[in-house]
């Protein structure tokens, strides 16, 4: 055979193997297309029933919003309570259906994977098999080359064959670089999915606690009322006289405490570099000397926080990085109405964040948290005529944890542990909200 029939029939066989290879691409890819397709439709469909119940939510936070307006009673206590257990009966399909949806993403993107590497293998195939063909020609030296031809046209001819050849290479080797891509970027979106999936599975075992806890204070506020309006206001008197006790108490101990605050250790009020700690935001009691607290609340130190609306369950997030200093609950101890369960962050600019009145604690000393991470969920607990959150903000240098009996000798607290501060060290959460 000529070098001429050679060099043709190369020609002919790349552009052959490489029309055959990215024709075989694409048969490959259209048989997985199908079912990415069904696993579209089904994501799409889970999709659609996250968006159906989130405005079931709307509804039952819109029925909390009304029972939080009523007089405080057992009533009102019960309403809540009910209330809150379907919202988060709500929020619990939600999360399984946000499970099943990224289950169903992850199985896509694992065919998108698939693919893709099977259109990688190809592509390497064919360009081993056109470099050997073109190794065999260059075999030839060019005056060989030279001679095998009559005139110049035909090995011009080749020469534009050649040259088209060339090109197909060049396309092939793009196509290889955009699949490789493709490739990393479906492997970095796999494992981001997963991650999701790791959190939304830790977050949905996280609220079916919570849902048996706040079915659990219907019950316990049941029998503890015996259903009666006027043993429920006997309880409250109960809590609002060992609160006022323990606030004295911890007045005396804070009034003696002292520190000398750089204002340089600390972000100016003002800097906003706390994130919210809810999803929703609404205030029901500021800083310092509210209507509240000039009422006789506090004895007359003011409050030492801020309160915000929110129903039993909700989710209650890290207002900014930090390491969780320490968790408590002062309801373990009888007689004690304090904080409830309570949780208090340090973070790394000189201030630390405490979050009270908590029906569930998601974290423990030492975690380290991110800013909206989730930490806990709200609840009642503690002295609280309502459920809230919370919030408090300290200069860190100022805060600090104790055993209440160790600094009172007689109190109703004395095996409860809390956050205490000299008043200085106490920042108005606002401030940086």
């Amino acid at each position: 055979m000529s070098y001429t029939s050679i060099l043709y029939a190369v020609v002919l066989a790349g552009v052959l193997f490489l029309t055959g290879a990215l024709g075989l691409t694409e048969s490959l890819a259209a048989e997985s297309q199908q079912t990415i397709n069904e696993l579209q439709d089904k994501i799409s469909n889970k999709i659609s029933k996250i968006e159906e119940t989130k405005k079931e939510i709307e509804v039952f936070q819109n029925d909390l919003n009304k029972v939080g307006r009523e007089k405080t009673s057992l009533q009102r206590a019960i309403k809540t309570l009910d209330i809150s257990a379907k919202k988060l009966s709500a929020n619990i399909d939600i999360t399984q259906n946000r499970i099943s949806a990224t289950t169903f993403q992850i199985e896509k993107l694992a065919l998108e994977i698939a693919d893709n590497e099977r259109g990688i293998q190809l592509h390497l195939k064919t360009l081993a098999e056109s470099i050997r063909q073109i190794n065999e020609v260059e075999e030839n030296t060019f005056i060989e080359s030279l001679l095998a031809y009559d005139n110049l046209s035909q090995l011009w001819e080749q020469v534009e064959n050649l040259q088209r050849f060339q090109i197909l290479l060049r396309q092939n080797l793009t196509s290889l670089r955009e699949l490789k891509k493709e490739l990393e970027s479906s492997k970095s979106k796999r494992e981001s999915k997963r991650r999701e999936l790791t959190n939304s599975e830790y977050e949905l075992g996280n609220q079916k606690k919570v849902i048996e806890i706040t079915k659990s204070e219907k019950n316990i506020l049941l029998i503890q009322t015996k259903s009666k309006e006027l043993n429920y206001k006997t309880l409250l008197e109960e809590k609002i006289t060992a609160q006022k006790q323990f606030e004295q108490e911890l007045l005396e101990f804070e009034s003696q405490l002292q520190i000398v605050i750089d204002p340089a250790s600390i972000p100016a009020a003002g800097s906003k570099v706390l994130a919210p700690p809810l999803d929703l935001i609404k205030v029901t009691q500021n800083f310092g000397d509210t209507e509240f607290a000039k009422g006789g609340a506090y004895n007359g130190k003011g409050h030492n926080g801020v309160d915000f609306r929110a129903a039993p369950g909700t989710s209650v997030r890290s207002v900014l990085k930090g390491t969780v200093t320490a968790t408590g609950d002062t309801d373990t101890v009888a007689g004690c109405y304090s904080y409830g369960k309570w949780i208090l962050v340090k973070h790394n600019n000189g201030l630390s964040s405490l979050y009270a009145h908590l029906s569930y604690i998601s974290v423990k000393k030492g975690d380290q948290v991110l800013t909206g991470h989730v930490i806990g969920y709200s609840g009642n607990t503690g002295y609280s005529t309502g459920p809230h959150l919370h919030l408090g903000v300290f200069v860190t240098q100022g805060v600090r944890v104790v055993r209440f009996g160790d600094i009172k000798e007689k109190t109703n607290c004395a095996n409860a542990y809390v956050p205490v501060a000299p008043f200085e060290a106490y920042l108005n959460p606002l401030s940086y909200l």
